[in-house]
């Protein structure tokens, strides 16, 4: 969404990427179709920040790729923390348990390979303190409307992918582009929630439960 020298730019005035993180995106883009789905520095960077500035307990993530984000998520987590991080995508799951075998926080990891909207089901008794969608876009709002009461109040959900490549400005939209702008649509007449879209990458919806 921005010039590659800006995002250089602001890569020097933000915090570095430590070595598993970089080792992560050098092997996701190394042997990982559609590589560009990692949040990568930058994005990574920004939700390691909102997640130390909530201090949650309990984070839920719902796409879990390669572990990038999840691990970016995890430094916020009290000392007591967790992290459930959900995925569908088995022929990942050896590497993604190799990343985070690697990290200092892996005990605080529960990674659940299978369908998100199943496994939400097993967690029914949990309370979310932060929630991260980045799944199957085409159900943003299932996903959303699954967990909503299991957040609490003053709660943060992050949506990625919210502007599409800038697509959601076009008048004639293709079916995923649409699934994008309706959910968008959803979340800014929702009066449950304080909300608004950061131009990050592709764009993240940062939704605060009131």
């Amino acid at each position: 969404m921005i010039s590659e020298e800006l995002q250089n730019l602001l890569l020097n005035y933000c915090e570095p990427e430590d070595e598993l993180l970089q080792h992560i995106d050098r092997e996701t883009n190394l042997k990982v179709l559609m590589p560009r789905m990692l949040s990568g520095h930058y994005q990574g960077r920004v939700l390691s920040m909102l997640s130390k500035m909530n201090n949650p307990k309990r984070i839920l993530e719902i796409g879990t790729f390669t572990g990038y984000a999840t691990l970016c998520f995890a430094e916020g987590l009290t000392e007591d923390g967790i992290i459930y991080t959900l995925d569908i995508n088995a022929e990942l799951e050896d590497m993604v348990r190799e990343n985070f075998a690697k990290s200092p926080l892996n005990s605080k990891i529960k990674y659940i390979i299978g369908d998100a909207q199943a496994t939400l089901k097993t967690l029914s008794e949990e309370v979310f303190d932060m929630v991260f969608i980045d799944a199957d876009k085409k159900n943003n709002g299932t996903y959303y409307d699954l967990v909503f009461d299991q957040v609490k109040p003053g709660g943060i959900i992050i949506v990625d992918n919210v502007l599409w490549s800038g697509k959601v400005l076009n008048n004639a939209q293709d079916k995923d582009t649409k699934n994008i702008s309706n959910f968008n649509d959803q979340i800014a007449t929702d009066s449950r929630v304080e909300k608004l879209i950061l131009p990050v990458r592709d764009g993240l919806f940062v939704i605060r439960k009131k």
